[in-house]
This record gives structure tokens, C-alpha cells and sequence, in this order.
């Protein structure tokens, strides 16, 4: 009884991790990267956002730049009120303060994948290249979400 419980419950949660797929982690130096993700994209779309949260328990440092093979263009951005106005715009470097933290969010700071080469499917993971000015390169794998449904 307990075996075909046991059995049943390893079934359901298969079934219900399929499709999704799991935030790497990642270091690099003092630097470590957690809880990366971005969203699937529909057929056609050109453009998405990645997220994650990177931790700096060295002294300052600076996230200078992206690399994806699943984008033409990777570009550091924010996003920040203009007024009224809520306005993206590209930034040369993201500032990590020592022994600090800074993350990455929608409605923020964000990477955004330009030219992406084929649709961002629930489940898989895309591969991102991060270059710190200090720390050097690491890769790390975003895992893509389901994308959230709009609320009217």
C-alpha cells in the first residue's frame, strides 16, 4: 500500500514538473547569480526579459555586459518613471555595490534578449553569458517560464 502511495505520489509531481524547467545557479568569484529566469515568447515576438538576482560578497563591481546564442543582441536596461511616463532604456553597466546585492525584476533593472532567434518555450532554459568587470564571465542558464495571462 505504502509502495503504490509512494509510486503515485512520484507520478503526480513528474507530471507536474514537466514543462518547467529549474533556476540554475551560478558564481563567478565573489559573485553569485540566483533565481534566473525569462518568459516564454509568442511565435514572431523579437524581444523578452531576463531576470535573476545577483550577490556581490566582494568589493564593487559592475555586470557590463550579456551574450545569448538565442538572441542576436543581449542589452542591459531599466526601466524607471519619466513623469508619468514609465520608460526603458539601455545602461551601459549595472552597478553591484560591495557586499551588496542588486536584482534583476520586471518593472527595473532586466537583460533584454533583442533579435531572439526562435520562440522561448515553457520548459526549456536559455543560455546567458554574464561579464563583470571584475569577477570575469560566467554562464548560466535561465530557465523559461510560462508566460503569466494579462489582467484586464
Amino acid at each position: 500500500m505504502k509502495s503504490k502511495l509512494l509510486v503515485t505520489m512520484c507520478a503526480a509531481m513528474g507530471i507536474a514538473l514537466s514543462g518547467t524547467a529549474i533556476a540554475q545557479n551560478a558564481s563567478v568569484g565573489s559573485i553569485k547569480i540566483e533565481n534566473g529566469y525569462t518568459r516564454a515568447t509568442a511565435p514572431g515576438q523579437q524581444v523578452a526579459g531576463g531576470f535573476l538576482k545577483i550577490e556581490n560578497k566582494g568589493a564593487a563591481d559592475q555586470l557590463i555586459s550579456a551574450s545569448s546564442p538565442a538572441a542576436g543582441e543581449v542589452q542591459l536596461h531599466e526601466m524607471a518613471m519619466d513623469g508619468n511616463v514609465m520608460r526603458m532604456r539601455q545602461v551601459k553597466d549595472i552597478a553591484l555595490p560591495a557586499n551588496g546585492a542588486v536584482e534583476l525584476k520586471p518593472g527595473g533593472l532586466h537583460l533584454m534578449f533583442m533579435n531572439i532567434k526562435a520562440p522561448l518555450t515553457a520548459g526549456e532554459a536559455v543560455p546567458v553569458k554574464l561579464k563583470f568587470a571584475k569577477a570575469g564571465e560566467v554562464e548560466v542558464k535561465l530557465p523559461v517560464n510560462a508566460t503569466a495571462p494579462m489582467k484586464h
